[in-house]
């Protein structure tokens, strides 16, 4: 019998995962195979909460470096993981799974505010809880916003969905005798500067000793495996 080694998990799925190899938008297929994978591990009696990205749609501090004021931009990103929460919210409302968004700002008439202990409640209830708009505020990313919920919401992992399947000594796409870490520390992961997350977010997983695996998504299977305790992705502990 399959066993889950985690009984309350975060996964931080970025904007551009929904977007599979198109340029933009969202990839039904793709946002059809992730809200599956999702599924598996709610039925090994997993609790998931998700903190999803909205850089498929509009990445805020690109735009502003382009034009836009680095907070005009920011909310701006806010709104459009709003709009990937409510995507992943009817895609999984399609598989007969129980969704909540959660949004840090306020648009009542779409979904509910953030409230902790209602979240909370929510997991306990075996709903899937997507956490939108980040932190609420600009200038912190949705890396930063998913370490914050994790802490709020107890979590025993975080789970980072990349596009790559893990954490690498260099960029595999350019060198091809990079190798993947199976376990490394958050102080290594900030020394060597490996890209995992921001700064901020790293630190906030390190002081408060929260796991983290960061993984591809595009691996099928990839999330079971890691709520079993298989060597998938690579873990950044304390």
């Amino acid at each position: 019998m399959t066993v889950a080694i985690y009984k309350r998990v975060l996964l931080k799925l970025s904007g551009e995962a929904l977007m599979g190899e198109d340029k933009y938008g969202i990839n039904q297929a793709v946002m059809r195979r992730i809200v599956l994978e999702i599924e598996e591990i709610s039925k090994l009696g997993v609790e998931v909460a998700v903190v999803v990205g909205g850089g498929n749609i509009f990445r805020g501090m690109k735009s502003a470096n382009d034009a836009l004021e680095r907070v005009t931009a920011d909310y701006m990103g806010m709104l459009a993981t709003v709009m990937n929460a409510l995507a992943l919210q009817d895609a999984m409302k399609v598989i007969g799974l129980m969704p909540r968004i959660q949004s840090a700002l306020r648009i009542d008439q779409v979904v509910e505010p953030y409230v902790r202990a209602r979240a909370i409640q929510y997991l306990i209830d075996k709903k899937i809880v997507i956490f939108a708009a980040g932190t609420g505020n600009p200038f912190f990313t949705t890396d930063t916003a998913a370490a914050l919920r994790g802490m709020e919401m107890n979590v025993d992992i975080m789970l980072k969905a990349t596009k790559v399947d893990g954490i690498y000594t260099s960029d595999p796409k350019v060198n091809p005798d990079a190798t993947r870490f199976h376990k490394l520390s958050f102080d290594e992961a900030i020394a060597k500067n490996l890209q995992v997350m921001d700064a901020t977010a790293l630190t906030l997983c390190r002081d408060q000793k929260m796991l983290l695996n960061v993984f591809s998504i595009f691996k099928a299977g990839a999330l079971k495996r890691i709520i079993v305790g298989e060597d998938e992705g690579t873990i950044v502990t304390v």
